[in-house]
């Protein structure tokens, strides 16, 4: 029983955390005003069309599309820019950072899939820490239950990592 205990204790905590890690996603996108500027983050194919979606709601706002998986077929707008070097969430963080600091950017708002909104905006907030980094997720329709967790769960560990300093990988 004493070698259960601390088990007990771990795993408990840990589904304890991964509860609140999950009630801490924002849920709704937030106001997105005239003059806010977008990121989008590739790398889930639900975020781009979601983001030129957002675009066509707000005309006069930027839209940056950020990292890798940019090479498909996208209708682009004028005020639409591609980055395209950046191949984790850290490194689109420091793309992020880079691109608001030579436009002078202080709001700015990130559009990723709901289970990778916590991780992506630790550590934009991270990068710019006097920036108003403002969340607006993309849900995750359309999934089974048992995908939906698994992809919670692992974007879960990778938030703990962060939060050790593992920022790559």
């Amino acid at each position: 029983m004493k070698l259960l205990t601390p088990s007990l204790l771990i795993i408990t905590c840990f589904v304890i955390g991964g509860m609140v890690f999950k009630s801490m996603a924002p849920r709704k996108c937030a106001t997105i005003l005239p003059d806010d500027t977008i990121f989008v983050l590739t790398g889930d194919m639900r975020r781009i069309p979601f983001a030129m979606r957002q675009l066509r709601k707000h005309p006069g706002t930027d839209l940056y599309i950020i990292g890798a998986g940019t090479n498909g077929s996208y209708e682009m707008a004028r005020r639409v820019t591609i980055e395209s070097d950046s191949k984790s969430t850290y490194q689109n963080a420091l793309a992020i950072k880079e691109i608001a600091q030579r436009t002078g950017l202080d709001r700015i708002v990130v559009i990723t899939t709901e289970d990778h909104m916590n991780r992506a905006k630790y550590l934009i907030e991270h990068e710019l820490p006097y920036s108003e980094i403002v969340a607006c997720p993309v849900p995750l329709t359309d999934m089974p239950v048992t995908k939906r967790l698994e992809r919670w769960t692992i974007e879960y560990i990778k938030y703990i990592a962060t939060l050790f300093g593992i920022k790559e990988g």
